[in-house]
């Protein structure tokens, strides 16, 4: 059919001519405008609205039975690797959540495998139900102070521009390099003026701040506190309320959502693993928590959904009304957000709609390339003229870390783990096959009495990060996760306690997300039985080689002051 005559067949279905395609009948409509609550008809043709604030006939139906209906939420930023299945099992773990579009940056798989991981997200975003948007990695390294497995310059991304799925540059991490006008940095930034710029800028503030956004950057996901949010959207930032599973900001951040700020704030995750999406939900967890926190109910909906889309320049969703594109949650109550039932694109979300989806074949199975370690590798040797050492402290909820300090008992073996004072050991090991480098410290927060917790998952060049008591305990745990191809694992007195693979590009499992959440568990139980007190400690543990993230970061190369920007 032309598009002259879909476009014909949506007006006439529009106008009650014709039956629509498909009609949800009964359903109260939330005006995420004017807060207006409607009993009405919803008529589609194709993936679009038609016809609303009536009564419609439909070659299909779907009984709303006096549920609402409120507009398909997105996720405005997040790293789809990080949720440790493929694109199509995330696609299927989140839409019944009514999560319509994602909105990703596969920014982890690129540090991996560079073009290869932006072609394996483009093509899967071709064919999941769901509409996942790509915003470019932007920093691929994120910085030159730790080892990574690719590079992307100007010269990569450009081929992947006009991509109908791309919207533009992801994460703008290199904040240092934008205010300091890098070459590299400028050319990526004058390459995507006519399209959207995201930021990631924690903490920035002042004429600093006023530096960054002359280049253009329109968003933050990192904002840790109202009066941060609160500058940055003074600034004209708008402000992304991040919910994951490691980084929850809701809390600090919800009482910046009001009826005078609801366009300019939208939600994302920036991540949450299966698990956590099992026990607490995606952005209806959000969404709820809000409503919560006496946010304006509507003003909730609208972020995230309307302002997420006008945020990000996709005009054609994030309402409910005839002309829009057809992302529908129908919910049985609207402070709770439980979602019954998604439209997607005009589709009815069916456990048989997955059958219709190509797949796509795995990519980066051989690319964990890190030699097996042994105990000595873990012995850190003391600093010359110092009683003490610096610590990594680790709090539950942020990835920002803090600069603390320790003394500690030196043996034969090097500096030991102050087990009563909850510090232990951390290493984070090269695992590109480049160059064998091995960072060493100690850590602060975890809880640890025995054992370890290995790591493949390591922000932004995922490289091995392992963190423990004993040294036989690490090297176990690291050798599992070399021979598993990538995952985690926990060790214990020389045995394997849990273990999760995770073979594709060492970050994401080639198994359902139910599977991933059973293991999940597992481990999460096993890093409870060595006394791990953090609630999620491998995603933790995953940014705590993360050096774009203030204070005090551990990369191969060495302890980093990300607030000098330099190693110690």
């Amino acid at each position: 059919m032309t598009d002259a005559a879909r476009l014909a067949r949506m007006i006439r279905a529009g106008r009650g001519d014709e039956p629509a395609d498909l009609v949800i009948r009964d359903v109260r409509r939330l005006d995420i405008i004017t807060g207006e609550i409607t009993a009405t008809d919803i008529a589609i043709v194709a993936d679009r609205i038609v016809g609303t604030h009536g009564r419609y006939e439909g070659r299909a139906e779907i009984d709303g039975a006096g549920r609402f209906a409120v507009p398909g939420f997105i996720d405005t930023h997040l790293h789809i690797e990080s949720s440790l299945v493929t694109p199509h099992e995330f696609d299927r773990c989140v839409l019944p959540h009514g999560i319509t579009t994602a909105i990703c940056d596969p920014h982890e798989i690129a540090n991996v495998l560079g073009t290869v991981g932006l072609r394996y997200f483009l093509d899967s975003a071709e064919r999941t139900i769901m509409d996942i948007r790509v915003n470019l990695s932007s920093c691929v390294p994120a910085t030159p102070f730790e080892t990574a497995g690719a590079r992307l310059e100007i010269a990569d991304l450009l081929p992947f521009r006009d991509h109908p799925k791309v919207i533009g540059l992801a994460e703008m991490m290199n904040f240092p390099g934008v205010i300091a006008c890098d070459p590299g940095i400028l050319e990526k930034l004058a390459a995507f003026q006519s399209g959207h710029m995201d930021g990631h800028a924690p903490l920035l503030s002042g004429f600093d701040l006023n530096a960054y956004l002359a280049a253009g950057i329109r968003t933050d996901h990192e904002a840790t506190s109202s009066a941060e949010a609160r500058e940055k959207l003074a600034k004209g930032m708008a402000i992304l309320i991040r919910e994951g599973s490691v980084s929850k900001d809701l809390d600090a951040l919800a009482e910046i959502l009001d009826e005078n700020t609801s366009a300019f704030v939208a939600l994302c995750t920036d991540d949450r693993n299966p698990l956590d999406i099992e026990e607490e939900g995606h952005l209806d967890s959000s969404i709820r928590r809000l409503i919560a926190h006496g946010r304006p109910l509507h003003h909730v909906y609208r972020a995230a959904s309307h302002s997420a889309a006008r945020i990000f320049g996709l005009a054609d969703r994030g309402h409910i009304a005839p002309g829009w594109r057809a992302d529908i949650a129908l919910l049985d109550s609207l402070e709770a957000c439980r979602v019954s039932d998604v439209i997607s694109a005009g589709r009815h979300v069916t456990p048989e709609i997955w059958a219709t989806r190509a797949p796509v074949a795995p990519v980066g199975l051989k690319s964990m390339k890190a030699r097996p370690v042994t105990p000595e590798a873990f012995v850190t040797p003391p600093l010359p003229g110092r009683n003490e050492v610096p610590v990594i402290g680790v709090r539950p909820g942020l990835i920002l870390t803090f600069r603390e300090s320790a003394a500690l008992a030196s043996t034969e073996a090097g500096l030991q783990p102050d087990i009563g004072a909850d510090v232990i050991k951390l290493a984070v090991i090269e695992r590109h096959g480049i160059n064998g480098n091995i960072g060493r410290s100690f850590v602060k927060g975890f809880g640890l009495e025995r054992g370890a917790i290995a790591s493949s998952v390591g922000h932004d060049s995922h490289n091995i990060t392992v963190i423990g008591v004993a040294d036989a305990d690490m090297a176990l745990a690291v050798n599992r996760l070399i021979a598993m191809g990538g995952g985690f694992a926990v060790a214990c007195e020389g045995a394997i306690l849990a273990e999760l693979a995770l073979p594709i590009a060492g970050l994401m499992s080639d198994q359902p997300f139910e599977t991933v959440t059973e293991r999940l568990k597992t481990l999460r139980e096993a890093a409870r039985s060595i006394g791990c007190t953090l609630p999620e400690p491998f995603l933790q543990a995953a940014f705590l080689a993360l050096p774009v993230i203030p204070h005090l970061k551990m990369t191969d190369r060495g302890l980093f002051d990300v607030d000098a920007f330099d190693f110690i």
